[in-house]
């Protein structure tokens, strides 16, 4: 493969790590753009779909989409709508996917979640990373930031959020969400904490970089 100045970096994470603030910080660090659900409405405007279908499909899995949608709206099972034109839900992850590429290929960027270091495989000079952390932390966090008010709430919504992460990026991809060598780096962001944890990927990234131009 052709050798190239431009990469992406990308987050997985678990919910509740602080994986925003942390992916704002490195872009940030590296002098990158940073896309999380921004790129949904990047998605939305190029395929002319409506972006609360986006936000509905955020990742979540066709069955569990299509279901809640006919549940919601009364629409028909594996079909949206975007004015008058079905739209099929495989339809809008690959709207969501052509943007990552667009966007990967117009220069150095870090996209959190939604699949992208499988989306992004065969793109040049990827760098995919997993954040994770205690669950502790992740509950504090949670509840800090206003999402619950209780410990059991905030457990229960980190468990939720985690599954339906899991399920999305397993039934798009052949590798398994969370396991340490579906990515290049796995970091437990309860040892470093935010800064600690961005300035180890910056070091990282650029590493990677420099052997990448040898």
């Amino acid at each position: 493969m052709e050798k190239s100045n431009n990469y992406v970096v990308t987050l997985g994470r678990q919910f509740g790590c602080g994986a925003r603030d942390i992916g704002q910080m490195v872009a940030k660090m590296l002098g990158i753009e940073y896309y999380d659900k921004r790129l949904l409405l990047e998605a939305a405007k190029s395929s002319g779909v409506e972006p609360h279908i986006f936000e509905a499909s955020d990742e979540r899995t066709p069955k569990l989409f299509s279901s809640l949608w006919s549940f919601n709206m009364g629409y028909y099972s594996g079909a949206l709508f975007a004015g008058d034109q079905p739209v099929k839900e495989d339809s809008v992850y690959q709207a969501q996917s052509q943007v990552m590429v667009d966007l990967a290929r117009k220069g150095p960027c870090l996209i959190v979640g939604r699949s992208a270091d499988y989306i992004l495989r065969n793109e040049t000079n990827v760098i995919s990373i997993f954040l994770h952390s205690s669950l502790e932390d992740r509950i504090k966090r949670i509840i800090k930031r206003g999402d619950c008010k209780t410990k059991k709430e905030a457990r229960d919504m980190a468990i939720k959020q985690n599954k339906l992460r899991a399920n999305y990026y397993d039934f798009y991809t052949d590798k398994n969400w969370g396991k340490s060598d579906s990515y290049d780096l796995s970091i437990d962001c309860s040892k470093l904490g935010p800064e600690g944890t961005a300035q180890l990927i910056v070091d990282y990234v650029k590493t990677r970089l420099a052997n990448h131009q040898e």
